[in-house]
């Protein structure tokens, strides 16, 4: 049962590691999205540079989630070394006193220990398999774009659909319209 706990222990740490590794990877990751957002934005070509956007965030958000499992499962390990520690020297007490309804509880406790490390372990791995977000929102995309143009000291030409801007935006064109006629019948009186 020891080997067992011990393989155990070993596996959630190598797993927290392994998670801090995958965060990593993903940090890396975005920065490539972004800089292949910048190119996109350079080149004018703003659909590739939204996709690079939304694969940027969604990198972010994933190492983040990395990070945040990482945690939880090195906590994990720490609760279980500090459990077996506890259970250890109960069970040399309960050992040299030689009562079994002693030794008999420990063990039960142990395996309920042992099980519930288990069930921790199978649900760290469904969140993980749950947290990959397929969508990203859109606000966040413009949001990244805007400032990797602002960091490029490029000018971003693209209209982003605002609910609040529609009405701002139809005044605006409306009044440019207005100006334009206006330029083009002083024009024509000039000439």
């Amino acid at each position: 049962m020891s080997s067992a706990m011990e393989n155990h222990l070993f596996n959630l740490k190598f797993a927290a590691k392994e998670l801090e590794r995958n965060s990593k990877r993903c940090e890396k990751e975005e920065k490539l999205e972004k800089a292949k957002t910048k190119k996109a934005i350079q080149k004018g070509n703003m659909e590739v540079a939204r996709i690079h956007a939304e694969n940027a965030i969604r990198q972010k958000n994933q190492a983040v989630n990395y990070l945040r499992m990482s945690a939880r499962v090195d906590a994990v390990a720490s609760r279980v070394t500090q459990s077996m520690a506890g259970v250890v020297k109960a069970m040399d007490a309960a050992m040299k006193s030689m009562n079994l309804e002693k030794i008999s509880g420990l063990m039960d406790k142990f395996e309920n220990q042992f099980e519930d490390l288990d069930v921790h372990s199978s649900y760290m791995e469904n969140t993980m398999s749950q947290t990959v977000t397929t969508s990203v929102p859109q606000g966040d995309v413009d949001s990244l774009m805007q400032q990797v143009a602002d960091e490029a000291g490029l000018d971003l030409n693209m209209e982003l659909p605002q609910a609040d801007n529609m009405s701002v935006t139809s005044s605006m064109q409306a009044s440019q319209e207005q100006d334009e006629l206006t330029q083009r019948l002083a024009r024509l009186r000039q000439a």
